[in-house]
């Protein structure tokens, strides 16, 4: 995943013209935090676990970035993450620069209470790196507003009251209004975006969705909300389908009882690969990376593809889809909703204030349509396809702050 994220920053530096050791002055990480600690569980035996904190880059403002809970997790898995972090939030244009981490454990086989005594041991060990303006964790793959609550609470413990150290928390303990569903609603804002561009609206359109999580379930919701069909959904354990257009209300309570989209009465079953070259004219991926890869790309038979998951089409797969003439909203952009409220989330935290419901939804939808059309412009710019287009914005934005923060001999052009 690092290798191909690279990539993708390559293409753009290209586009810039970038000079080899700049492009290792951005690529490279401020900081890498390896802990190693030991939990006792709760049947007396002792749990070795490896946790990570990957802070990318911090010229535009604190590190940002989620915590995953994964027997996989690894450095190279928390700096890919990390540096996609620091481009995603520079093309949403919040104050932040990227980070990214986890532990390489599997919470399905802990308990809550050996889960919360992992999260506190470490924090314990990290907690000199993280804070409010140095850097905000927030949840990701296995870890939730409960996480975030004991890491808020853990930090407290030594430096006080710091609902900012930590975004993503429980509405009830200083989180936002919004926040649950604003990965999934950023990427409805991105999809309208991108139909506008090909003369389209959301009304009618048929949508392919894999992956029912988090994002995938409340990006169904809200696209199905604005008129939107959505005719295939499927996860890792099956998938239903209906031409009709699913209900998708009943689908999301059916989800949230079986924890699968499977077995589903209101719609014909399918093999869960085959949504990813459904007759539909939108596909979003939305739940593994490398989904759309260059053994499937080629019959991928949507002619929009919105990336709500992170890496779901590799660098071979961009290429087919471009040479198609697919129009791919990339995954920097497209779920940027939930970093965005993240931000929101930690300035209402820094200023004691809450929002309500309809202004984080204003701001968000403000903050992605914006993006949208910066992105877009620079592609048409450039000449080149959104994904580029979105690291050159980055890129620009990301190298014109650390450029300001001290004077240098040689002259960077970064136009």
């Amino acid at each position: 995943m690092l290798e191909e994220s690279h990539r993708y920053f390559h293409q753009a530096a290209d586009v810039l013209d970038l000079a080899p050791k700049v492009r290792d002055i951005l690529l490279a990480p401020v900081r890498v935090v390896k802990v190693a600690f030991v939990e006792e569980g709760d049947d007396g035996e002792l749990m070795h676990f490896t946790g990570f904190r990957v802070q990318h880059n911090n010229a535009r403002g604190p590190f940002k970035g989620g915590l995953r809970y994964h027997p996989t997790m690894d450095e190279d898995h928390a700096s890919a993450l990390a540096n996609l972090m620091t481009w995603k939030t520079a093309i949403v244009d919040v104050p932040y620069g990227g980070g990214k981490g986890g532990i390489d454990c599997d919470p399905s086989q802990l308990s809550r209470f050996e889960l919360e005594r992992i999260t506190r041991r470490f924090i314990e060990r990290t907690k000199e790196v993280i804070g409010p303006t140095i850097d905000i964790p927030a949840p990701d793959v296995n870890t939730n507003a409960d996480v975030m609550a004991w890491i808020m609470d853990e930090y407290g413990k030594y430096e006080g009251f710091s609902p900012g150290v930590v975004t993503g928390k429980p509405l009830h303990l200083f989180g936002s209004e919004g926040r649950e569903e604003a990965t999934g609603r950023g990427v409805m804002y991105a999809l309208e975006e991108a139909l506008k561009d090909r003369g389209g609206e959301l009304a009618g359109t048929t949508i392919a969705l894999q992956g029912f999580g988090n994002v995938g379930s409340h990006a169904a919701r809200l696209i199905a909300e604005r008129g939107g069909k959505i005719v295939a959904v499927a996860d890792h354990m099956g998938g239903v389908s209906n031409v009709a257009g699913l209900d998708v209300p009943a689908l999301v309570a059916w989800a949230s009882e079986h924890r699968t989209v499977a077995g589903f009465t209101g719609g014909d079953a399918f093999d869960g690969p085959e949504i990813i070259t459904w007759p539909a004219d939108v596909l979003i991926p939305a739940a593994l990376e490398d989904a759309i890869n260059e053994n499937n790309a080629g019959y991928v038979r949507a002619r929009i593809v919105v990336e709500a998951a992170n890496a779901p089409t590799t660098p071979e797969a961009a290429a087919i889809l471009h040479d198609r003439d697919v129009l791919v909203v990339p995954d920097i952009l497209a779920n940027a909703g939930g970093v965005t409220v993240s931000y929101f989330e930690w300035a209402q935290n820094i200023q004691n204030f809450r929002w309500d419901y309809d202004r984080v939804t204003a701001e968000l939808e403000k903050y992605m349509r914006r993006a949208y059309a910066s992105v877009r412009d620079v592609a048409r710019q450039k000449g080149c396809d959104l994904r580029t287009a979105a690291f050159v914005l980055a890129i620009q934005r990301v190298g014109r702050a650390a450029l300001s923060r001290r004077s240098i001999r040689e002259e960077i052009d970064l136009s």
